[in-house]
């Protein structure tokens, strides 16, 4: 044989990452989980860690692209014509449910008193660092397990006793024959993230019980168990104040189906796997959840706990994106160099590598400011109130452009349905969209700062990452100082700028919060590359700069965090 042949089976010119772990193979969300949890509860997790992450990389991703390419179907009537709409799940989809909402737990977690052998509730950081495991191979699945969550956690917060009695068992179960997964319906054809628009009715008979009639236009796991329904009281106030917030079974307790019908499901860009589609209530039977008329504060809470979960999902994205794009600049090689040393490749990765460990650095800060404010501390609320919209708003739009640059990186492989690129391009998209758009969600980062004195609690927690980081003078007065600027500017928003500042402001407190975590994180966790990403998110999103200019990184700064910490 050649020799030339034999050299071309040894390392094929299309390098594929399939089947390496996606935690194995991650130092940095180590050197993370290690300075962000507990030494006894990451020696507990990190089996379960290695395993997912060995899924993730594997099996999980082979489901994900099967479901994906066989997406749900739905029946309207049976063979003899009874109306029983039905929604037709691949089978590969199902292994993934059973795996996320059994094996893991991911849905019931946060309800329960022993997950994973683990004895008490988990922190949050636990099921958002599974979920970030999870969604670098599968994204739409992730939609229902968050929907599930949150709604058990909106049951608790505001459900009557009986409610939760009732009902949450089925929230807190593992097992796959008896646990409920959860949905929520909101919108409508006039009444998208406009929630005073809301016309579908609500009314009791003559029994008492509370029906619903109307339609919602997009609803996502159109056939979960429960969902959480905004409808208008009839006869209520106009507004916000005559909107109410609504538990619908699927079932009722003779087994038979409720009085509403799934009338088609939507052919989408993304989340291909997962059942989106439109339902027609039909005097269905409800359950009133809390105070009659405080349905938007009450699903605001929900929206709010899926928000940080959408975070979640586009830093996942994003990291599969650039996991995936690293391992080709490594291992394919052109014009007798690898791609990873041509200093074009090395500027086009680093522009990946930023927006993605951004977003990793804020779901460690956010997980852990829900964690505090769950425990009941005071000033914890305000400062989770402003993060959750923040990493909403700048992750899930970053998780768009990095999805895209990372496929290019692949070449011509990249626009291939057999990779995963495609896929992560398409699930992306949806981020910056469900659970508030852009705009909206820009416009709740305001709000925060008017309603919840968020601003003063983000940078008094700033401010404390900087002094216990104890970096260098120079670095530490430069991230002081964008911080100054980022809230004037908030402020301004608020107070003067109107609407037509919230995303500007939204970008630069997200900016400025991710670089100052980063350089806690690196200072603490002795992480060099935290410090430099901290740095140039500086440099490339914060601080006004010569577009002419070739330096990269402000003379000053250029030292790795030997010299950027202080001894």
């Amino acid at each position: 044989m050649p020799s030339h042949i034999a050299d071309s089976t040894a390392v094929h010119p299309v390098p594929d990452r399939h089947g390496l772990s996606l935690y194995d193979h991650d130092a940095e969300l180590h050197t993370l989980l290690a300075l962000y949890l507990p030494a006894d509860l990451l020696a507990h997790m990190r089996p379960h860690f290695e395993r997912l992450g060995a899924l993730a990389g594997g099996k999980l991703d082979e489901l994900a692209h099967i479901a994906d390419q066989n997406p749900p179907t739905l029946t309207l009537r049976t063979r003899t014509g009874i109306d029983d709409p039905q929604v037709h799940k691949h089978p590969a989809y199902v292994e993934m449910e059973r795996l996320a909402l059994s094996e893991f737990g991911l849905a019931a977690m946060s309800h329960r008193d022993e997950t994973l052998g683990w004895k008490g509730r988990m922190p949050p950081l636990v099921k958002y660092v599974l979920t970030y495991l999870f969604v670098q191979a599968e994204f739409g699945l992730c939609c229902p397990v968050s929907m599930t969550d949150s709604l058990a956690r909106t049951l608790k917060k505001f459900g009557s006793p009986e409610l939760v009695e009732r009902f949450m068992p089925r929230f807190q179960s593992l097992d796959f024959d008896t646990l409920a997964q959860g949905a929520m319906f909101m919108t409508e054809q006039a009444a998208g993230s406009d929630i005073a628009a809301t016309e579908t009715r609500a009314w009791q008979d003559a029994h008492g019980q509370w029906r619903l009639g109307g339609d919602k236009w997009f609803c996502s796991n159109p056939d979960a168990d429960f969902a959480m329904v905004l409808a208008r009281v009839d006869g209520g106030l106009p507004g916000l104040k005559g909107v109410s917030l609504f538990l619908l079974p699927r079932r009722l307790d003779d087994g038979s189906a409720n009085h509403y019908r799934i009338l088609r499901l939507k052919d989408k860009l993304g989340t291909r796997s997962m059942a989106s589609g439109e339902i027609r209530l039909e005097g269905a039977l409800a359950y009133l959840v809390g105070e009659q008329g405080r349905g938007f504060v009450q699903m605001a809470d929900m929206v709010n706990n899926s928000r940080l979960s959408n975070g979640v999902r586009a830093a996942g994205l994003m990291r599969r994106a650039l996991a995936e794009a690293e391992y080709v600049a490594r291992e394919r090689q052109a014009f007798g160099k690898r791609l990873e040393d041509m200093p074009l490749m090395q500027r086009q990765l680093q522009k990946l590598r930023l927006p993605a460990e951004q977003a990793r650095s804020m779901v460690f800060q956010t997980a852990q400011a829900l964690a505090r404010s769950d425990n009941g501390e005071t000033a914890a609320y305000p400062l989770l109130r402003i993060l959750t919209p923040l990493i909403k708003f700048r992750a899930c739009r970053d998780a768009r452009k990095v999805t895209g640059d990372a496929m290019e990186v692949r070449g011509g492989c990249g626009y291939i349905e057999e990779w995963s690129d495609p896929r992560l391009l398409r699930d992306a998209h949806l981020g910056s969209i469900w659970e508030g758009t852009s705009n909206i969600v820009a416009l709740d980062v305001i709000r925060a700062v008017k309603r919840e004195g968020s601003l003063l609690v983000l940078q008094a927690h700033l401010e404390a990452l900087i002094e216990d980081a104890a970096i260098a003078p120079a670095f530490a007065a430069a991230l002081r100082d964008a911080m100054v600027r980022a809230a004037a500017l908030a402020l301004n928003a608020a107070n003067e700028g109107g609407d037509r500042l919230a995303r500007q402001a939204a970008s630069a407190l997200y900016h400025v919060a991710s670089a100052i975590a980063m350089a806690w994180e690196g200072a603490r966790g002795g992480s060099a590359q935290r410090i430099a990403w901290a740095q140039l998110v500086l440099l490339h999103r914060v601080l006004p700069r010569d577009p002419l200019a070739a330096s990269e990184v402000p003379h000053d700064w250029t030292a790795p965090a030997s010299a950027a910490v202080e001894a």
